[in-house]
């Protein structure tokens, strides 16, 4: 009986582990989270040495055309706590960048088009098209479009209004 509820566990640590350095930030490493069971959408980049909640990735949701910069950790459960079915704890917005070594804690939602910036620890929510920064992350500006590929950095720039 404890066998059958280590190997899915199991399975989860492993293909963790391989996503941590897989190659493909678009392809191989959403796929092997997603088969963890973090709920990702469509055409998300996933950084290198990026870690998603290790024991209940199920608690993870990530938008459409996300963003997660190299070396992030997004740690949805902290230990004891109960975990019912359908919960989620870090939910990601659609179009939203989160900078590389930024730390998402659990309880929180970044919203659409919303900017974390590198290096900055998320200890609450981050409303839509807000750039945030520091530990703890503080909005610092308001976006006037989300941080994508498609749109020049310097039209993003452009649009941002300091709070």
């Amino acid at each position: 009986m404890r066998t059958e509820s280590l190997l899915p566990a199991l399975q989860r640590r492993v293909l963790g582990a391989l996503a941590l350095y897989a190659p493909g930030a678009e392809s191989v490493r959403v796929w092997l989270h997603r088969r963890r069971g973090v709920a990702i959408g469509q055409a998300v980049f996933i950084g290198t040495d990026v870690m998603i909640e290790t024991a209940h990735p199920q608690l993870v949701h990530i938008g459409n055309r996300v963003e997660i910069g190299a070396r992030t950790m997004i740690v949805a459960h902290q230990q004891g706590e109960p975990v019912r079915p359908g919960d989620v704890s870090v939910r990601i917005g659609d179009e939203a960048y989160i900078g590389p070594g930024a730390i998402l804690l659990p309880h929180v939602t970044v919203g659409r088009g919303a900017v974390v910036h590198a290096g900055s620890v998320v200890t609450r929510s981050v409303a839509p098209l807000t750039m945030v920064r520091g530990n703890p992350a503080e909005p610092v500006a308001r976006c006037g479009t989300p941080l994508r590929r498609d749109i020049p950095l310097r039209t993003f720039y452009r649009q941002l209004r300091p709070i």
